[in-house]
């Protein structure tokens, strides 16, 4: 009886270990999630999909990302009906499921984890008529493309933990008492006074990190003026074009500032182009400038690419993830990351991993 005992044991055990044993964040029980980032599978019938409410939620899904360069989608878009939907379809990574009925009262936004694979958001919009759904759709678009972004950086976040550049994370927390996860692929590195630049040196998709510090005097400091004068102070100085007396500088013509928060702190997040004096080159890049308390000073850290001819929001944004990453000194590692709350979306009852 006692060896009986045992032997179910042991294979409780073996059990509860295979159902727990996660890659990324999929089980025995929750299969991996489908799809490529940035991919958005809508269910939604064929007829209503072509009227109004279709057309609002296509317009919020079909936007432009902010920062590159040229034209690029926020989402790769496939819509399919009811019928349609099957075990293949339901393990895709970000799913829109309107729900348009009498029985809502007003229109709102819900979502639920991992539903039937892992990494997975599902979200639905609930309204009482079409008409109510279009107005607010297009009221609240951004809403739509702010969650599902944080959604998708919050996977690259996770990723980048597994698997990372563990050269730059220690020449990082050499030269600035900081941790961070860029991609695995930046192998070289140049170093300067108060400043590191980390690249894959590729002719193109050619990926860049760089991390640099100044003195923090007061709140002037994250003024967009000063940010340039800064970057370009840095970025002549360090790093030098492919023609003698060419230098990197801002392209102050197209800038994006926002204040976010990174780890529950204040952040400044720059978005625009960068250009080569001297030299035809450029491309996008985004910047983060924060402040580490413990030493009164301002960490910026940044992600450019270079890469002519080619779509660079994939890449773009899984640069723009690995600034995310980023622990000052004093800060929790384990801190949040990329905030997945976003305003007017409620996580339904019954979803899980909830952080």
């Amino acid at each position: 009886m006692k060896k009986r005992l045992l032997t179910y044991a042991c294979l409780l055990t073996a059990l509860i270990a295979m159902v727990g044993c996660k890659e990324g964040g999929a089980t025995l029980l929750t299969p991996a999630s489908s799809g490529r980032p940035y991919e958005m599978l809508v269910v939604m019938d064929d007829s209503l999909w072509e009227r109004p409410a279709g057309r609002a939620l296509f317009d919020a899904l079909d936007t432009d990302v902010p920062g590159l360069p040229q034209s690029e989608r926020s989402f790769r878009i496939m819509q399919i009906n009811d019928k349609q939907m099957n075990s293949t379809f339901a393990l895709f990574r970000n799913i829109i499921v309107p729900k348009i009925d009498r029985i809502y009262s007003q229109v709102k936004f819900k979502f639920t984890r991992d539903m039937k694979a892992s990494p997975q958001m599902v979200m639905t919009i609930q309204a009482p008529n079409e008409q109510a759904f279009a107005d607010y759709v297009s009221k609240n678009k951004q809403t739509i493309v702010d969650f599902f972004t944080r959604a998708e950086m919050n996977r690259q976040v996770k990723l980048l933990e597994k698997d990372h550049s563990y050269l730059v994370e220690q020449l990082v927390k050499d030269s600035f008492q900081c941790t961070v996860h860029v991609p695995a692929e930046l192998e070289n590195y140049k170093r300067g006074k108060d400043f590191l630049w980390a690249t894959t040196n590729r002719e193109r998709d050619d990926l860049n990190f760089v991390i640099y510090t100044y003195p923090f005097t007061d709140k002037n400091t994250f003024t967009l003026d000063y940010f340039v004068h800064k970057r370009d102070s840095f970025m002549k100085a360090n790093l030098p074009g492919p023609l003698d007396g060419s230098y990197m500088s801002t392209y102050t013509d197209y800038l994006i500032a926002q204040d976010i928060a990174v780890r529950g702190k204040y952040a400044q997040e720059v978005k625009g182009l960068w250009q080569m004096e001297g030299a035809v080159m450029g491309g996008p890049f985004v910047s983060h400038v924060r402040v580490d308390e413990k030493n009164q000073r301002v960490i910026v850290s940044e992600a450019f690419v270079y890469s002519p001819g080619r779509k660079k929001r994939d890449i773009m944004r899984r640069m723009e993830a690995a600034l995310y990453t980023l622990v000052l000194p004093g800060e929790e590692a384990s801190a949040t990351v990329v905030g997945t709350d976003v305003e007017g979306v409620e996580e339904e009852e019954g979803s899980t991993d909830k952080k």
